[in-house]
């Protein structure tokens, strides 16, 4: 699992340009733990896997399908405690395909123009907790941003024009995923 130091460039060995990054990271230290938090979903579920960000849907599919035969509970028919342990960990296995599945950049790419038209409709409703914005807009879709730090958060809902400042800066700033609908078709 990434900790907190290894994501932490020191100040020493920084040239001009990693510099800001530095800056950037010092700046939103006091959060870390909590953007890692809210991140730490997608982080588990691609560990369980053993897939990067980059996996596509074939590949994910094809991980789903190993794991599932592995973990099925028919095969544990020795005890029930087994049995159980099978069923927990089977679950587990399809929420986070049908997870990844959905942050998948295939799947951003066949939902992106519907994306774009319902990101310019008007926002209906929000909800932050735990570094994830979750957003339902007018035309009945939902989605959730994973990793917006709360002063971005603050800054949407103290903005002159909510929907101008989500669409310049969370619209494709973070990870995000539609949760009005499963697109678990790999």
């Amino acid at each position: 699992m990434i900790q907190e130091k290894d994501l932490i460039v020191p100040l020493p060995l920084l040239n001009e340009k990693k510099e800001g990054l530095n800056r950037l990271l010092l700046r939103h230290l006091p959060e870390f733990p909590l953007i890692l938090n809210s991140l730490k979903k997608i982080i588990d579920y691609r560990k369980l896997f053993g897939v990067t960000e980059t996996a596509d849907l074939q590949e994910l599919k094809t991980v789903y399908r190993g794991l599932m035969k592995n973990w099925h509970p028919d095969k544990f028919q020795e005890s029930e405690e087994s049995k159980t342990a099978a069923e927990e960990k089977s679950k587990a296995i399809i929420e986070a395909y049908h997870f990844l599945v959905s942050i998948a950049p295939e799947t951003r790419e066949k939902t992106a123009s519907e994306y774009i038209t319902t990101t310019n409709s008007a926002i209906a409703d929000f909800q932050f907790k735990s570094q994830v914005l979750t957003v339902s807009f007018m035309d009945g879709n939902e989605y959730e941003y994973y990793g917006v730090p709360k002063n971005v958060y603050v800054k949407f809902i103290n903005a002159d024009s909510p929907g101008r400042f989500f669409r310049r800066h969370i619209c494709n700033a973070y990870v995000y995923r539609s949760t009005s609908r499963l697109t678990a078709s790999a």
